[in-house]
């Protein structure tokens, strides 16, 4: 193959270079998606398992799920599903056999390989707050519409912290740029300002294949190198109680046929859209994933999969949900149990109800994270930045979650469990024997930098000395945070030459008008 012409770059400060990133403003942890090492929390018996799974089988058995795309009808009714109008009913032997052909893990490579995350297994991975239609942050004090401008500095938050290892969907929409031409302009901030992994919305033909052109564009890849390996993936939803939509379904079979990543995430809130009982509403909800799943392997053998969860509760008072509760833990737990049983990769969320970054955000979404953790999720949606669920995106919010990311990170590595002579230490506590203290001897002194979690957020002073320093509470300080990170920012590197045609294929398809809308 002949090799292309060497590209210039343009040069990228401390966002474009990872050693260096990060070290104008805060110390943080190097890029480096950790490893789950712990064993999974697992409510369920072997039986309550088995239990659960006969529901879903049940459910697609003897109810089925509506969906409203012919083109997804017609591949069922032809590999031998029932049809009856919109409704698909399909057996258990079927649905194990096809989602059996899934792959238990996959890697998504984005245009800076060495950002390159592998989903399954053990992998925990991080991604920033997608899809609210709203933002806050302490300078507005309000809850507003978002902009393209909040759009890119979440963005570069997205970028700038090592532990955020995707870029989901729009972490604000920028709803000052019409629809039509709104994925244009948001993928092409994503892919300069950021070089870790790309999402599209499923949300009509248009949108998902300007999608994949212009993450085929920024990695400087051919129509068959990026189809070769999954470079991005997409997240869709089920429109639940038991229903697929048809643009959803459109942007999943488009994703399958070039075999880039699919994850299906049912929204099954328990007593709304979904059985009031935890059981009842994960056995719907992986009933609509798996039917998903059985139609990406219909299409494309072997195409990489991932099973979401969204199950939480409503508040029975307001009928509002509610997210980060016990019930949510327990959901997201053994829907764990069960994305092993299948063999499948697994996504959740980090989500609060919370309307602004304060006590109840953070217990929260710590609680949500904490059961991804337990639960053995391999990708974790919303990891930073969500408020109000899923209504607000907040840049303070951000940074405070992603001093419990880095915790996460930091809990998960070996070293802290290691048990050798020189972490059991007898020598050194044989020197210090029943009096003195460890803060002097060489065995203090040889790992003291290391030896424990620093915080770039947390204040650990006493209270005199955190009143004489101004007495900022931690939102504040996240905001000022925000704000440095955002003035010292520089894009990643790029060619020139592949930055120019990005801009001049969304020109082109702005000037063809987007995606079609009805306003």
């Amino acid at each position: 193959m002949t090799q292309p012409p060497k590209r210039r770059t343009r040069g990228g400060g401390r966002a474009g270079a990872q050693d260096r990133r990060g070290s104008a403003v805060i110390e943080q942890m190097p890029w480096n998606p950790p490893v789950n090492i712990d064993r999974p929390t697992e409510p369920l018996s072997p039986e309550g398992v088995e239990a659960i799974h006969d529901g879903a089988m049940r459910i697609l058995e003897e109810i089925g799920i509506e969906f409203l795309n012919p083109e997804a009808l017609e591949i069922l009714r032809k590999a031998g599903c029932t049809i009856n109008g919109e409704n698909v009913r399909m057996g258990r032997d079927f649905v194990m056999e096809w989602v059996g052909k899934a792959p238990s893990e996959f890697t998504l490579t984005p245009r800076n390989e060495k950002k390159k995350i592998t989903v399954g297994g053990n992998n925990l991975l991080f991604g920033n707050v997608s899809s609210p239609p709203n933002y806050w942050d302490m300078s507005i004090g309000k809850k507003v519409p978002g902009t393209r401008e909040m759009c890119r500095n979440l963005l570069k938050l997205t970028q700038y912290f090592n532990c955020i290892h995707f870029a989901g969907g729009y972490p604000v929409e920028p709803v000052d740029v019409h629809a039509s031409v709104r994925h244009l302009d948001v993928l092409f901030d994503k892919l300069t300002l950021t070089d870790k992994v790309m999402h599209a919305y499923s949300l009509g033909a248009e949108r998902v294949e300007d999608v994949m052109e212009m993450v085929r564009i920024a990695g400087g890849l051919t129509h068959d190198e990026f189809d070769a390996s999954p470079r991005m993936y997409t997240n869709i939803n089920s429109t639940s109680p038991l229903k697929h939509d048809f643009p959803m379904m459109d942007g999943w079979m488009r994703l399958a046929r070039r075999g880039q990543g699919l994850v299906v995430t049912p929204f099954t809130l328990a007593g709304a859209m979904a059985p009031v009982t935890m059981s009842g509403a994960v056995a719907q909800s992986l009933a609509e994933g798996l039917c998903a799943i059985v139609l990406a392997q219909i299409i494309n053998p072997g195409c990489p999969v991932a099973i979401g969860t969204f199950t939480s509760n409503v508040d029975m008072k307001s009928g509002a949900p509610a997210f980060g509760t016990p019930e949510y833990m327990r959901a997201t737990q053994m829907t764990g149990q069960l994305a092993r049983y299948y063999g499948l990769p697994m996504r959740s969320s980090g989500v609060c109800a919370a309307n602004v970054p304060d006590g109840q955000a953070m217990w929260e979404t710590s609680n949500s994270l904490w059961a991804s953790v337990q639960s053995g999720t391999n990708m974790v949606y919303h990891a930073a930045g969500w408020l109000e669920g899923g209504l607000i995106a907040s840049p303070e919010k951000f940074i405070m979650d992603c001093e419990v990311l880095q915790q996460i990170q930091r809990y998960m590595q070996p070293e802290i469990c290691a048990t050798g002579p020189d972490e059991i230490a007898l020598d050194a506590i044989k020197s210090v024997g029943n009096a003195g203290h460890f803060f002097g001897i060489q065995h203090t002194q040889d790992r003291y930098t290391t030896a424990f979690y620093q915080p770039f957020l947390s204040d650990w002073k006493n209270y005199e000395g955190w009143e004489a320093a101004g007495g900022i509470w931690t939102a504040e300080r996240a905001h000022h945070m925000f704000k440095e990170i955002i003035t010292s920012f520089e894009e990643p590197e790029m060619d020139i030459a592949i930055r120019d045609e990005l801009a001049d294929f969304v020109a082109r398809r702005k000037a063809e008008g987007g995606a079609p809308t009805d306003f």
